[in-house]
C-alpha cells in the first residue's frame, strides 16, 4: 500500500461511536475535511489515506467493529 501524501499537516479529529461510545482519533488534512463538508467530492477521493473504518466512522457516526457487528446480524 502506498501512503497518499498531502501538502499540509493533519491534525487530530476525535469522534467517538454512537453505538458503543469508544472515541478514535482520526488524523484528517483540515482542507480535506472542509471540502468533504462542502460536498467537493467523495470522502474516498478527498481522503483516500484514511481506512474504510475512519470513513465510516466520519460517515455515519459507526466504528468499524461496530458496523461489522450490524451488518453480521442484518
Amino acid at each position: 500500500m502506498v501512503a497518499h501524501v498531502t501538502e499540509n499537516p493533519r491534525y487530530a479529529f476525535n469522534k467517538s461511536c454512537e453505538h458503543c461510545g469508544i472515541v478514535f482519533t482520526v488524523y484528517i488534512d483540515p482542507n480535506d475535511f472542509s471540502d468533504w463538508l462542502a460536498g467537493s467530492g467523495f470522502i474516498q477521493d478527498l481522503m483516500p489515506y484514511l481506512c474504510d473504518g475512519e470513513r465510516e466512522l466520519l460517515l455515519s457516526g459507526t466504528c468499524g467493529s461496530c458496523f461489522d457487528e450490524i451488518m453480521e446480524n442484518a
